[in-house]
C-alpha cells in the first residue's frame, strides 16, 4: 500500500508537532521531505535523519515497505 504526502506528513507531524515540514511527491513510493525543528539542534545530520526515519515506523523497512525512496533534508529554525 502506497504511503501519500498528507500521510507522511501526518506521520512525522506526530514526533515533530512544531517543526515545519514540506512533503513532496505524488507516487505514493517516491517521496522528498523536508523537516526543520528545534530538536535537531546540537545533533549531526546523521542523528537527525535517523530521528526522522525512527518517526516513519517502519514506513521504509524491508521490499515490502510502504515507501520505497525518501529524499530527505533535515535541519534546525534559522
Amino acid at each position: 500500500m502506497p504511503l501519500y504526502a498528507q500521510q507522511l506528513e501526518d506521520l512525522l507531524r506526530e514526533s515533530f508537532p512544531n517543526a515545519e515540514i514540506v512533503v513532496g511527491g505524488d507516487d505514493g513510493m517516491h517521496m522528498s521531505a523536508m523537516v526543520i525543528d528545534e530538536s535537531f539542534r546540537g545533533k549531526n545530520r546523521v542523528q537527525q535523519q535517523r530521528a526522522v526515519y525512527a518517526a516513519l515506523k517502519g514506513k521504509m523497512d524491508g521490499q515490502d515497505g510502504e515507501l520505497h525512496a525518501l529524499a530527505l533534508t533535515t535541519r534546525v529554525p534559522d
